[in-house]
């Protein structure tokens, strides 16, 4: 890799260099960066001192890369994520900590990954070919291999390691210390406050239920009374006689047949393909 002493625009860069490299001149770019050859930048996006991008890595308009950090080739940063970041710890006074990232991870938008800490190691590490869906966080001195998936808002804190092939769920919290083994599948909206196995499927169970209709929704919307009072009678069926799904629907049908909106109920269950919450 070479250095790219451009502040702003491409300023410095020679006609050689730009062939290899493509950055937008609303970009901001540090002197002590280093760029690999066919490196793209958009605009408004920021890179700060000491940040080493391998060949083919994009840095999407408006997503910001701190140091000091180290990424691999074929990295890709979108959108108004922050990758690099000092790390959100009380303890922290600006001495030197680093993230190094291996090749072909994906930063979607509002991802936000901090550098390590003194009392880490100084240092934030991540493998290959991991994929960080958005708003997902990835806190100072975590270890996460290669081959992961984070989805939306999943959530680690300080020291948290990741072994290979793992996922974390949708707004999964870890907490800090953790340990996720190899090949473990962490479902939605589950709390993790102790160590994972490796190949297990670890989830919280849901007791989600429904408790009749929206009234106050429906009344602001201009439901009248009579309709109120089907779709109530319709949801008893449903929710509080002891009828099954199917026989709740046939005896709307027998009792509700006037009302459009239990009509409209009925075909909307008898289409659920993955059943209904009850």
């Amino acid at each position: 890799m070479q250095d790219d002493r451009s502040r702003a625009g491409g300023q410095g860069v020679t006609t050689r260099e730009m062939t290899k490299r493509e950055i937008h001149p609303q970009a901001i770019v540090a002197g002590s960066a280093k760029l690999g050859e066919g490196v793209k930048i958009g605009a408004y996006a920021i890179l700060g001192e000491e940040v080493e991008l391998g060949d083919d890595c994009v840095v999407h308009a408006h997503a910001s890369v701190g140091g000091p950090s180290r990424f691999g080739k074929k990295n890709l940063f979108y959108s108004f994520s922050a990758v690099g970041g000092d790390p959100q710890d009380y303890t922290f006074r600006g001495e030197r900590a680093e993230l190094v990232v291996g090749d072909g991870n994906i930063f979607r938008e509002y991802v936000t990954v901090s550098r390590g800490t003194q009392k880490g190691g100084c240092k934030t590490s991540m493998g290959d070919n991991n994929f960080l869906l958005a708003y997902s966080h990835i806190g100072h001195d975590c270890q996460i291999g290669s081959n992961t998936l984070f989805v939306n808002g999943a959530t680690l804190a300080g020291h948290v390691t990741v072994e290979d092939f793992a996922t974390i769920g949708a707004f999964c919290p870890v907490h800090q210390f953790c340990r996720i083994g190899r090949y473990a599948y962490i479902g939605a909206s589950t709390v993790i406050t102790q160590d994972v196995p490796p190949f297990s499927k670890i989830v919280t169970e849901r007791e989600t239920k429904s408790f009749g209709i929206n009234t106050i929704g429906l009344e602001r919307n201009g439901f009248s009374p009579e309709r109120l009072q089907a779709l109530k009678r319709a949801y008893r069926l449903l929710l509080r006689a002891k009828l099954n799904t199917s026989q709740a629907l046939a005896e709307m049908r027998k009792s509700l047949a006037d009302s459009p909106d239990v009509q409209e109920l009925i075909k909307f269950i008898e289409s659920a393909e993955r059943g209904i919450v009850k």
